[in-house]
């Protein structure tokens, strides 16, 4: 054995080192980018199964619908995250077309446990028939937990 194996080895096991430089950060990123994912999916579940909130009543007088929810679960929500579905109708809470307020206080977004959200809706912003029979209100909050009611007069 010359000198031309042991200068074969060296370099096998110089490119084997440098391959294993580079595999190693993706592998670590990976790895790390995985493990970031499942504690999110499991930080969303934990979300969802304290998230509890009941729609207590939906009444329309004529020119004005209103919803009243209460929050009876742990976790904090946004009252602007919130969607309303009218009769199929997508009504953005957050938007201009409603107006909400928590336990009575307009300058509030953050409906906490054991409060009441109440969500208006003027007659004009929504291109459904309220009135008609059957209409059902759909409130979805950001964690994508429901609760429906039927819409009384």
């Amino acid at each position: 054995m010359g000198v031309s194996v042991s200068a074969s080895t060296a370099i096998i096991v110089a490119g084997l080192f440098f391959a294993f430089t580079a595999f190693y950060p993706v592998a670590a990123n990976g790895f790390d980018r995985v493990t970031d994912a499942q504690q999110g999916i499991q930080e969303r579940s934990l979300e969802r199964q304290n998230t509890d909130f009941a729609v207590t009543n939906a009444t329309y007088d004529g020119t004005t619908l209103t919803v009243n929810a209460t929050n009876d679960g742990s976790v904090g929500l946004v009252a602007s995250d919130a969607t309303l579905v009218v009769g199929n109708e997508y009504v953005d809470v957050g938007g201009p077309n409603a107006t909400t307020t928590v336990d009575g206080d307009g300058d509030t977004e953050l409906w906490l446990g054991g409060e009441t959200l109440t969500v208006t809706v003027n007659e004009t912003d929504l291109s459904t028939d309220v009135v008609a029979n059957e209409t059902r209100v759909v409130l979805v909050v950001e964690s994508g937990v429901r609760d429906a009611a039927e819409v009384s007069a």
